[in-house]
């Protein structure tokens, strides 16, 4: 059923007079088309106006609609014109029904609305705890594990440091540093999260060089011996792009850190960086197992996580992703390459600058 068509914007006057000036509109016509109509399909008519102004504003204007009605049917439609008096039994007794079945339509029909919004309040409610159990739940593991890594690294650091061998100090301190950078990343994907939640996230474009940012984020990922090869080359015929850096370098860091956790040791992750038009496009795909077809449409929802996957991650990644990038009014896509593997692809309209390219002249 259609429900409130957002004119819950609107006053309680505005609702009254879109729908008297609506009411007076339909009667107008039909008082000209009357010599072609019969007055009784003129009230089938304002009747149906009614049935429409009850579907969208509030009971107030429908009430003063449904009277307003009426009476125009009375002093325009039915004989004699232009009085109020009614002559005939069966006239009488259409009006009396008309009044009777428009004020009761749009009692009825605002009844049925406010039952709706109860179901879609419970539904929103009910949607709501279950991802807020599902928060609670990922962050249990995710954030307890790295912390539990960092306490139990500290403390043997702190009561054996004499006894403890210099490799076994560097594998501790290893290991502190990864439960570190696995504790800061859950925090900045809930962080960047909440403001994607709450309308707080704000775009600071500027001129940025992608291939700069795009290999800065890599080197990263080199540094932490993650045991896959990650494929960039520079491409030197790329302008300036206009965009967030930030923001863009932390979609490269999610699509990249989920190849990573969820491919095979030794996958090939692949990036690519192009300019089509006025779009800049980042393309991230590797050789792993790719995506269920069935899964791809919901790669991108708070929270998901493919069946029977390792843990690690808390679902949030990609659909920060998606946020991201659509900040930007841009697309992300994914789909399963050809032979093996998954694809992103990243298309984000901007403007350009080739001032790079005149300067290293």
């Amino acid at each position: 059923m259609v429900t409130n068509l957002e004119t819950k914007k609107y006053s309680i006057k505005k609702q009254c007079g879109i729908s008297i000036v609506a009411v007076l509109l339909i009667a107008t016509v039909c008082f000209y088309a009357s010599k072609f109509i019969d007055y009784r399909i003129t009230a089938l008519i304002l009747l149906m106006t009614v049935s429409i102004v009850a579907i969208v504003f509030d009971i107030i204007p429908v009430l003063i609609t449904a009277i307003l009605s009426g009476l125009l049917l009375n002093f325009f439609f039915i004989q004699p014109l232009f009085t109020f008096h009614i002559t005939d039994t069966e006239d009488i007794l259409l009006f009396l029904m008309y009044l009777i079945i428009a004020l009761v339509n749009a009692v009825l029909t605002f009844k049925i609305r406010q039952v709706e919004k109860k179901a879609r309040d419970k539904e929103e409610k009910e949607k709501t705890i279950k991802l807020y159990n599902t928060l609670l739940n990922s962050l249990s593991h995710e954030l307890r594990t790295p912390i539990a890594t960092l306490i139990g690294a500290v403390d043997i650091l702190k009561e054996n440091n004499q006894t403890l061998s210099k490799k076994n100090q560097e594998d501790l301190l290893s290991e502190i540093d990864k439960a570190s950078i696995r504790l800061n990343r859950q925090v900045e994907n809930l962080l960047n999260m909440s403001r994607l939640e709450t309308g707080m996230l704000l775009i600071k474009q500027d001129w940025c060089d992608v291939n700069e940012l795009t290999n800065g984020v890599v080197q990263k990922f080199s540094s932490l011996n993650t045991n896959h090869i990650i494929d960039f080359q520079l491409n030197e015929s790329l302008p300036l792009f206009k965009l967030d850096s930030g923001l863009i370098a932390e979609v490269l860091r999610n699509l990249i850190h989920n190849a990573v956790l969820y491919t095979p040791e030794k996958t090939t992750i692949k990036i690519e960086v192009l300019q089509e038009s006025s779009n800049c496009i980042i393309v991230i795909s590797d050789n792993g197992n790719g995506f269920p077809e069935s899964e791809i449409q919901f790669a991108f929802d708070k929270f998901y996580r493919l069946p029977h996957t390792k843990t690690g991650g808390s679902g949030l990644g990609l659909s920060i992703v998606k946020g991201f990038v659509e900040a930007h009014n841009g697309t992300i896509t994914l789909e399963n390459n050809s032979i093996s593997g998954a694809k992103f692809t990243i298309t984000i309209p901007t403007e350009t600058s080739y001032l790079k390219n005149l300067k290293n002249e």
